[in-house]
């Protein structure tokens, strides 16, 4: 293959980072460039591929355990991988990859961070310190790029960047059911006051302080109104133990893991996010594009997202919680009309993959390797 070619090396492709892989590939459609992702564990996967974006697809099936260590296996085959293509630039998501990217090849790096902490080892530092000059970083979010920076102060600022996650709006729009189709789908009723909440069932999502704040606003809201959970976890037992102890049983539905849950989300009132510093908060987007409002906690990558279109609660506050339950009960149609209009404003102006692209093409670090690409 001699076209000149970008390689986006992925850890993985289960949950949201199937869509991450698109949402890079696509930035390079109807450039010079052509796009080979690189997935590094979970097995081959026909819709995978098809859902890439990419001009070539490559699974090396590892499993988890077989690139922990040096994963010297795994840098001979990218390497190989580079040596047959005419490689411009690697673009790897999450730390192994960059780390496999680094040492196995020459070629620059950026490196995409999903999470934070990843740069609270001292040999993660090294590391960075060690490649930095064909190393960039990006955070998902302006949280987690600053909390790549405390790690590695020692770097140019210009080094360490944000791009936001971003959804295909319109395609999101389009594959997103009727609040009528929606609620039956997930077997809600048609006329409840419904809040919606999509996460797995893990402390970083907080949905006790959800439960304690339903129930306080219970009183408040309409005689209807349920508090309907998306998601599996290892604190399913206990936050159902907990529905019971606060006397909500017949008021919280858990619904498990719904395929597709995005589809449906028009079957909310109001969404709420409690998670404790999500990295970004990609469920976010997809409320918002479905005209649905957002309450979410003031930390971590929401605040990004919701800017003045949502609400936002301190983390851990079950009282302001219940209270922006209770206030959104309330809303007009007129407002929340409104609210959906600024919203989808907001997505597309700062969370579509047309307004990543301007910001990608617009960062030096990607300029010093691919020059102005968009002319």
């Amino acid at each position: 293959m001699t076209e000149a070619r970008i390689l986006q090396f992925c850890h993985c492709h289960y949950g949201p980072f199937r869509d991450v892989a698109r949402q890079y590939a696509t930035l390079f459609r109807d450039t010079p460039y052509k796009v080979t992702t690189v997935y590094l564990t979970d097995p081959p996967n026909a819709e995978v591929e098809a859902g890439s974006a990419s001009d070539e697809v490559i699974f090396l099936d590892y499993d988890g355990k077989d690139v922990r260590g040096l994963k010297l296996d795994a840098m001979r085959r990218l390497r190989q991988i580079v040596a047959e293509r005419d490689i411009r630039l690697v673009i790897a998501h999450r730390f192994k990859p960059i780390y496999i990217s680094c040492w196995a090849t020459k070629l620059p790096v950026i490196g995409v961070h999903h999470a934070f902490g990843d740069y609270e080892r001292l040999s993660h530092q090294l590391f960075a310190r060690w490649f930095g000059k064909r190393l960039g970083l990006l955070g998902v979010s302006d949280a987690i790029r600053d909390d790549i920076r405390r790690g590695v102060p020692s770097w140019p600022e210009g080094r360490i960047e944000t791009l936001h996650n971003r959804i295909d709006v319109e395609t999101v729009r389009a594959g997103q059911i009727t609040r009528e189709a929606a609620r039956e789908r997930l077997g809600l009723p048609a006329d409840a006051f419904i809040v919606g909440n999509v996460g797995r069932l893990h402390p970083d999502k907080d949905q006790a302080t959800l439960l304690r704040a339903f129930a306080r606003a219970l009183p408040q809201l309409p005689a209807e109104a349920q508090l309907v959970i998306l998601g599996k976890g290892r604190l399913e037992k206990s936050l159902r133990a907990q529905v019971e102890s606060l006397g909500i049983a017949g008021k919280v539905r858990f619904l498990g893991q719904v395929p597709q849950a995005w589809q449906a989300f028009a079957a909310f009132d109001v969404f709420a996010l409690s998670s404790d510093h999500e990295p970004f908060g990609m469920v976010l987007l997809e409320a918002m594009a479905a005209g649905v409002p957002v309450i979410a906690t003031n930390c971590g990558g929401a605040p990004e997202v919701v800017g003045e279109v949502g609400s936002l609660f301190p983390l851990g506050d079950d009282a302001e919680l219940a209270r922006l339950l209770v206030e959104h009960a309330g809303w007009s149609v007129s407002r929340k009309e409104a609210c959906a209009h600024a919203s989808l404003t907001r997505l597309r102006e700062a969370f579509s993959d047309e307004a990543a692209r301007r910001r990608f093409f617009a960062l030096p670090m990607v300029r010093d390797v691919l020059g102005d690409v968009c002319g």
